[in-house]
């Protein structure tokens, strides 16, 4: 069965979801396709009265249904039934994904949708394998260290893989027995909706997960501001985490996990396999079109190497495959917005005004939508704000380096530490410049996420606090208390 689809046919969830049931909405905010730029809906904005209704609903489910108190393997059996059930209705969420956001369609049963249950399926297996501690004390003393949940915890997720990034929230929060109200993005609201919906279809209590839509000012500060939300949990910019942090302090102290934005490099020295290399760098930038917190969006290659590697990278960027996300032909994704266009498009020409040569690219491509050329930029300054500022496009910066300490010195970034990559065939060199790269995650002869969910992820510097995945993820789900008894 073809996944191309007619996204003029197809039928939307409407309004929030709140206590297991579809909460009706007129929309505030403009929607427009990436693909087309066509307007073809209206996101509501929750005010704080909502997010009040959906909190007391997250807090009547926990206590009526006895979610944190379960034995942990039930609530690990019921994230099964979830999980199962959103792979059942793969083809419907791959229609919702693909119509609002930049993932095509034909990339999301395989990619986006299939790592979403499996990673609800990794946390749910945490439900009932990790718990308190014995630790050594007197030998007239027995010490504990006991773990519970927060209650409810909020979470707002960004447009850029609307799926998957519920599922990152959504997963370590329930297994770890909390309730949660989340916000997805105004643009990409409708997969979150969905599988929210699913979740009181697989038997989870309704209440437990509370999806309302809106913007950061309104809705956004009303959650991160809530009194009665013991835990905050966010990806998306920098900028927009700072501000959580200063609405967080505003209304009092709570634990936060924010993954934030990115400016990841990756350094190829001269004996690193060429082949292996271009191919890996090109996808780490074009993956979503370069719309990725963790882009590697800035290429540091040795001078020996650099124009072959170039022309390589070149050649990969020329095969794309742009189309609308309702295609599923389509391999190359488009740009969210017409305003995200117009920024992508400034900073290229800037900085080809002050002197760097796009070596490809460097334009919108002719077609209707929000497409951008990938592009390759050489001649760039490190105080360039193609080099400084996060582009979140397919626009990979090209800088040469000699001797490895000048690499990491181009590698390292005043503000952001998110990822990044490292491509030699010497097993010295590349542990001794993983120890020295800045950075939360760093791949070794590749440039991507895998399926190992065990790996946290998150940043060092202004790219994050706190880990998303893994078991830091679980744990950061969790308060814990020390208890000693004298026996």
């Amino acid at each position: 069965m073809s996944l191309s689809f007619d996204p003029d046919a197809l039928l939307l969830p409407q309004g929030h979801f709140i206590g297991g049931r579809f909460i009706p909405a007129a929309g505030a905010l403009p929607m427009h396709r990436p693909s087309d730029g066509a307007a073809y809906a209206d996101c509501p904005v929750a005010g704080a009265d909502l997010v009040d209704q959906a909190v007391d609903a997250a807090k009547h489910a926990l206590k009526d249904s006895g979610w944190s108190s379960l034995r942990p393997r039930e609530r690990t059996r019921a994230l099964q039934r979830w999980a199962d059930l959103i792979e059942a209705e793969a083809e419907t969420l791959a229609r919702l994904e693909a119509v609002a956001s930049t993932r095509p369609v034909g990339q999301l049963i395989d990619g986006d949708i299939a790592i979403t249950a499996e990673q609800i399926r990794f946390f749910a297996e945490f439900a009932d394998k990790e718990g308190g501690d014995l630790v050594p004390t007197a030998d007239a003393s027995l010490g504990m260290i006991l773990t519970e949940p927060y209650g409810v915890v909020g979470a707002i997720t960004p447009w850029n893989f609307p799926l998957s990034m519920a599922g990152w929230k959504l997963g370590p929060a329930l297994a770890a027995g909390n309730a949660v109200v989340l916000k997805p993005s105004e643009m990409t609201p409708f997969s979150a909706l969905y599988i929210a919906e699913l979740s009181v279809r697989a038997g989870l209590p309704a209440g437990l997960i509370n999806i309302v839509l809106g913007d950061g000012p309104t809705t956004g500060n009303a959650i991160t501001g809530h009194p009665e939300i013991g835990k905050i949990s966010f990806t998306g910019s920098t900028a927009a985490g700072a501000a959580i942090m200063q609405n967080i302090a505003r209304t009092g102290i709570r634990p936060m996990t924010l993954e934030l934005g990115g400016k990841s490099p990756q350094l190829v020295f001269a004996d690193a396999d060429l082949d292996l290399a271009a191919a890996a760098v090109a996808q780490g930038i074009l993956s979503n079109a370069g719309q990725a917190c963790v882009a590697g969006s800035r290429l540091i290659v040795a001078e020996a190497i650099a124009e072959p590697l170039a022309k390589a990278i070149a050649a990969h960027m020329a095969a794309i495959r742009p189309g609308p996300t309702w295609d599923e032909a389509t391999r190359y994704s488009p740009i969210i917005s017409e305003r995200q266009l117009g920024r992508i498009d400034a900073i290229v020409q800037a900085a080809v005004g002050a002197g760097a040569e796009c070596f490809v690219g460097g334009k919108r491509l002719d077609r209707e939508g929000y497409f951008y050329a990938p592009t390759l930029i050489n001649g760039v300054s490190q105080s360039s704000p193609a080099v400084i500022e996060e582009i979140f496009g397919p626009v990979l910066t090209l800088q040469t380096f000699v001797e490895e300490e000048e690499a990491l010195a181009l590698a390292d970034h005043e503000t952001y530490g998110l990822a990044a990559g490292v491509f030699t065939r010497n097993l010295s060199r590349a542990i001794r410049v993983t120890k020295r790269l800045q950075a939360g995650t760093i791949w070794v002869n590749r440039y991507n996420r895998s399926r190992d969910h065990i790996l946290p992820t998150g940043g060092y510097k202004r790219s994050g606090i706190g880990k998303d995945l893994g078991r830091e993820a679980y744990l950061a789900n969790r308060k814990s208390k020390s208890v000693l008894i004298d026996l």
